[in-house]
């Protein structure tokens, strides 16, 4: 990048970054992209800069909370005379908390931050996104910008330089699981004179945006990240993986699950994602806490706090869910979760409740849809544990509402799909009588209606018209239920109704508003069988649905002698016969 007409700037924040001509999608490569840059992905480093900007300011006040609360008089453990361990990092972070961070000053409304606050950029390419945290998250004390490629090490170099970040953003060229792992031993290393672990300050923000899949990087990711709510920031770019069906095989053996068929695909995939971090984790006796869970374009982009909890990690099992999926029938699915936690009275003196992990009842379904008889596929497992956190939700969006569009260009949809996003949560809000959970009740507390639902795939099943999109959320409401979005897929429709209802309403749709011909509706598809429930079509005389052929031409259906009947009480060899 010596000659300045092979190179161009581009500035995007408060970030500039120079890159070899044709580095940037869709312009002419007229040179082997060593150094790229992708604007189109400017929508995820907004949201990154915003998010981490958030979470800080929340875990800097639950800490400042934490640390008032704690006794005046509490006496400290006395220490053996002459011992000089290293202190613990609770203590090294409280001393931080005190200080104000490096930029902070130069605003005199922003509270005051810890003076310690280090982001991971371990996959950064150009490292614009590594400079933008650096720029504009006031308390970033240290970034790390880390990447395989030479050419793209010299590159944020010589960014950093013309970013004047010196001081603060550090290049490394390592393999990413190389500079985590090395990172982790160096820390189990560090032992006391008791052979205890000396805990090192971890970071506080790690990035993982690869080309692809993001879970070789999770094990790593999940130890290097503090565990007392550090946040991992995972973008994963293999839609083909996690949000289809062609690979299965490859989705297992990356996610540990199996994606499901079908327009919620990419809800799904999200879950998948998480399921992979939180086994990850929960290893160690980590826990996860998604904050906000995305599916954007053609990637997904996740927000997950790691919290250090044995008794967290417990309630993982009732996290989890296999799906059945009616993929080639009418798209109805139904949820099986692997454990269930079980609020149990205590038998002693004291009273109260504790949750009891036992394992669930199943299958939830038969291996035949109940709607329309069609076969039901398996998919999982897979987190089944709330996308989003409603406080993370809502002070993002006040984060984003105050930002300044001239540095921040995606303002506009980031507002729009945080308001869609808090559609999703089912119940909308908590009231006195319905109290939001607590405690070890949150900790057992699942997201109980996963997935969306399609207009058009309902109407597709049924051979009708369409039905308003507000007519469909109106005759729910009317019922009792509650009505939402997913930011997933515009048209679709997040409800508590169980399937019987949603059915339901489309046949009455269809016999007030919008009738068929019944003759132009197959005994064969999908929707034969509800619309017969509902007194649309005639039954079938000939053909049966969900039959299968057999080698010989006959079906389930048909009286077949296949194993032979005793022809009489107590059929069988006789007693030998006597000689007499």
């Amino acid at each position: 990048m010596k000659d300045d007409q092979d190179v161009k700037t581009i500035r995007e924040g408060k970030a500039t970054i120079i890159v070899p001509r044709g580095a940037e999608v869709g312009e002419d490569q007229r040179e082997v992209q060593k150094v790229f840059y992708n604007p189109i992905q400017q929508y995820n480093r907004d949201l990154s800069v915003l998010a981490i900007k958030t979470y800080g300011e929340i875990m800097h006040e639950k800490r400042c909370a934490t640390r008032n609360e704690r006794p005046r008089n509490q006496k400290k453990r006395k220490r053996p005379v002459g011992e000089d361990d290293a202190p613990a990092q609770t203590s090294t972070n409280d001393a931080a908390d005190n200080e104000a961070a490096p930029g902070a000053g130069s605003d005199p409304t922003a509270p005051s931050m810890p003076s310690k606050f280090k982001i991971l950029d371990a996959l950064s390419a150009s490292g614009l996104r590594a400079l933008r945290y650096a720029h504009e998250i006031p308390f970033a004390s240290h970034v790390v910008a880390n990447d395989l490629s030479e050419t793209a090490a010299e590159a944020i170099r010589k960014n950093v330089q013309n970013n004047g970040l010196e001081d603060r953003v550090t290049v490394a060229n390592e393999d990413a699981l190389a500079y985590m792992y090395r990172f982790i031993a160096d820390g189990l290393a560090n032992r006391d004179k008791r052979g205890n672990v000396v805990k090192k300050d971890h970071f506080d923000v790690i990035d993982l945006d690869p080309y692809g899949t993001a879970a070789p990087f999770f094990d790593a990711a999940v130890q290097s990240v503090r565990d007392d709510g550090g946040l991992l920031c995972v973008t994963c770019t293999d839609s083909a993986i996690w949000a289809g069906h062609s690979y299965a095989e490859k989705t297992y053996a990356l996610y540990g699950g199996i994606p499901t068929k079908g327009l919620h695909a990419h809800e799904s995939g999200l879950r998948l994602i998480l399921h992979a971090i939180a086994t990850s984790a929960a290893r160690y006796g980590l826990a996860i806490e998604p904050q906000l869970s995305l599916s954007i374009d053609y990637y997904t982009k996740v927000f997950v706090r790691v919290v250090k909890s044995q008794h967290a990690v417990k309630f993982l099992g009732a996290k989890t869910m296999l799906v059945y999926n009616c993929d080639q029938g009418c798209g109805a699915w139904e949820t099986q979760r692997l454990m269930q936690a079980k609020e149990t009275p205590n038998k002693n003196k004291s009273g109260g409740t504790y949750y009891k992990h036992i394992m669930s009842l199943g299958p939830t379904t038969d291996v035949k849809c109940a709607h329309c008889g069609w076969k039901m596929h398996l998919a999982g497992p897979m987190y089944a544990g709330h996308l989003h956190s409603r406080d993370f939700v809502e002070r993002l969006e006040q984060q984003v509402s105050q930002a300044d569009p001239s540095v921040y260009g995606t303002l506009k949809r980031l507002q729009g799909m945080l308001h869609t996003v808090k559609e999703e949560f089912i119940p909308f809000s908590y009231t006195d009588e319905s109290p939001a959970p607590t405690g070890d009740a949150a900790l057992a507390d699942y997201d109980k209606y996963p997935f969306f639902i399609m207009t058009g795939k309902l109407s597709h099943t049924l051979s009708c018209a369409t039905p308003p999109f507000d007519s469909i959320r109106g005759a729910l409401k009317h019922l009792g239920y509650q009505v939402g979005r997913s930011h997933c897929r515009p048209g679709s429709i997040k409800t508590d109704a169980p399937w019987s209802v949603v059915w339901y309403i489309m046949t009455e749709w269809i016999r007030q508003k919008s009738p068929i011909k019944p003759e132009n509706v197959k005994p064969t598809t999908p929707g034969y069988r509800i619309l017969q429930r509902a007194g649309l079509v005639p039954e079938a005389e000939s053909q049966q649905l969900g039959a299968e052929k057999k080698e010989n031409g006959t079906t389930e259906q048909e009286e077949v002698v296949r194993y032979q009947m005793n022809p009489e009480v107590n059929w069988g060899p006789l007693t030998k016969a006597s000689r007499r």
